[in-house]
């Protein structure tokens, strides 16, 4: 299993809407400038499926980052499983207006469990900084 973590001063509501909300996950879900998220639909439910359409902005790579959720719990956990079967999760852990992220997930068998873990890192910094500039 893989995990990162950021700690995000922002509080709890904030973090959870700017993490689900698809109008919020396209302005913070990439790893860097050179990707970007084109697409995002999310119906944030068990059994309900999310899907991510990630690219480079040269266009010249993208894939589909899509799954079902298998448990929500609002303003704390989320738990997913991915179109390979492969399973996650993100917990939210808020203490005075401070939350802590975390997300789990086992790794794909295709690239380096180093790389995966940079990858997801980089996002869930994203993540922490888009959070925390935002005015809402």
């Amino acid at each position: 299993m893989i995990s990162v973590q950021s700690i995000i001063d922002a509080p709890i509501e904030k973090v959870w809407d700017l993490w689900t909300l698809p109008k919020h996950i396209i302005k913070w879900n990439y790893p860097s400038e050179e990707w970007q998220t084109i697409a995002a639909e999310n119906d944030l439910k068990i059994n309900g499926k999310f899907k991510y359409t990630m690219q480079t902005k040269d266009k010249s790579a993208a894939f589909d980052f899509e799954g079902i959720y298998t448990d929500v719990k609002v303003l704390s956990q989320i738990e997913y499983k991915l179109f390979d079967n492969r399973t996650g999760s993100i917990h939210f852990e808020e203490n005075d207006n401070i939350v802590k992220i975390t997300e789990i997930f086992e790794p794909n068998t295709h690239d380096s469990k180093s790389m995966q873990e940079q990858w997801c890192q980089a996002v869930i910094d994203n993540f922490k900084t888009y959070v925390e500039l935002s005015k809402l």
